[in-house]
């Protein structure tokens, strides 16, 4: 049975052992090396305060992890946000990555989010390192392509495109409430006026 909850640090080994295979044998992730479990866990702890992570379980053992971040800088862009997922490469099909998403999904909602974005490699032909699975899913999921950036990505000596994929979740109103952070008690300190005055972390 599958279980979604929240993700803890004491989550961050397993999840990068799962990251770590499509940074080195796919082209899902554009990055070329496996990050360190150090640099892992800082990248979690500036999601987790500010965004929603969420990790999905079978038979007690983590499978796969989805996260929330921010979309970009300025502060017209504060209630949109970007997901990123992966899923453990032996549990995909199983309706795991659905699941987490409806998670994720409920949470920034609450939170008062307007748009969520992904932001996913494609291939002009289907090869060894890239398939249509992650633009497939999305698009189940009630996603539309939103932008193309033909052939912007190069690795494993290919040239790969990236596609923005959007989905709205929340009403637009004439005054918008502030986000709130993932607590429900505080306002999200980068939205509006205080995205301007600092940068945050990549994850």
């Amino acid at each position: 049975m599958a279980l979604v909850r929240e993700a803890r640090l004491t989550d961050a080994e397993r999840l990068l052992e799962i990251y770590g295979y499509y940074v080195e044998n796919t082209a899902v992730s554009f990055e070329y090396t496996t990050p360190s479990l150090e640099e892992f866990l800082d990248r979690m702890k500036g999601t987790m305060e500010w965004f929603p992570y969420v990790v999905v379980e079978e038979d007690g053992i983590v499978a796969g992890y989805a996260y929330a971040g921010p979309f970009a800088k300025r502060a017209a862009y504060s209630w949109c946000c970007e997901l990123s997922i992966y899923i453990d490469k032996g549990s995909r099909g199983r309706g795991l990555g659905r699941a987490l998403y409806a998670a994720l999904e409920d949470k920034l909602r609450k939170m008062g989010y307007v748009n969520m974005y992904a932001c996913i490699a494609w291939p002009e032909t289907e090869d060894e390192y890239l398939t249509t699975d992650s633009a497939d899913f999305h698009r189940h999921l009630g996603f539309s392509e939103a932008g193309r950036f033909r052939k912007c990505g190069y690795k494993f000596g290919r040239w790969y495109t990236m596609i923005w994929m959007e989905k709205t979740i929340g009403e637009r109103f004439t005054r918008q409430p502030p986000v709130t952070c993932p607590d429900g008690l505080r306002e999200d300190p980068l939205s509006p006026i205080s995205r301007e005055r600092g940068a945050f972390n990549e994850t």
